[in-house]
């Protein structure tokens, strides 16, 4: 009968460390946000131009309005499809909370002119680096964007993971957009 209770109470963690990482510093389960592109639409194809097949360029993205108490904008984009496991492409974060919109062929430097930083991708690079899958089957990429509390306060080229660690517990709300490619 021990086993059954370590059983239960490991799925009980498991559950809870699954949703921490989505939830507010009050430990509220953050509010949803839209988020989109005028490129593509939810689920279809990522046109070339916004891939190492074409110029490589991050596409415009727009989202709707942030919680009152925002203090900063993350976002994450990512292949889970990726043969090694999730590909990271882009990392960008301390955006101005003022914010609503990226424009598209957001600049591949270290800060921005508003002093949003970008993060170290998985091609070893600053910025935004497209879809670029193996011949085969259609990716999924997905576009995370984040509502904080607070800065982050992470130099340029942090990566994924240094990020996921400074939004924990400052999420007031997120939003995805997934877009697909294949070769």
């Amino acid at each position: 009968m021990r086993w059954k209770s370590w059983i239960i109470a490991g799925l009980v963690l498991g559950v809870l460390a699954a949703t921490s990482f989505g939830s507010s510093s009050k430990g509220e389960k953050a509010m949803t946000l839209e988020l989109k592109s005028a490129a593509f639409a939810p689920g279809s194809d990522t046109p070339k131009k916004f891939t190492c097949d074409g110029p490589d360029v991050s596409p415009a993205l727009s989202w709707s309005e942030l919680p009152a108490n925002t203090q900063s904008i993350s976002l994450i984009m990512d292949d889970p499809d990726a043969p090694a496991g999730t590909w990271v492409h882009w990392v960008l974060y301390d955006l101005p909370a003022t914010m609503r919109e990226l424009p598209e062929n957001v600049p591949k430097d270290r800060e921005l002119k508003n002093s949003a930083r970008q993060g170290s991708n998985d091609f070893g690079r600053i910025g935004y680096g497209g879809p670029c899958p193996p011949p085969g089957r259609a990716h999924r990429y997905f576009f995370k964007l984040y509502a904080l509390d607070a800065k982050t306060n992470l130099g340029p080229g942090a990566t994924k993971a240094e990020l996921e660690r400074a939004m924990k517990g400052h999420i007031l709300a997120q939003g995805e957009l997934m877009g697909r490619y294949k070769r």
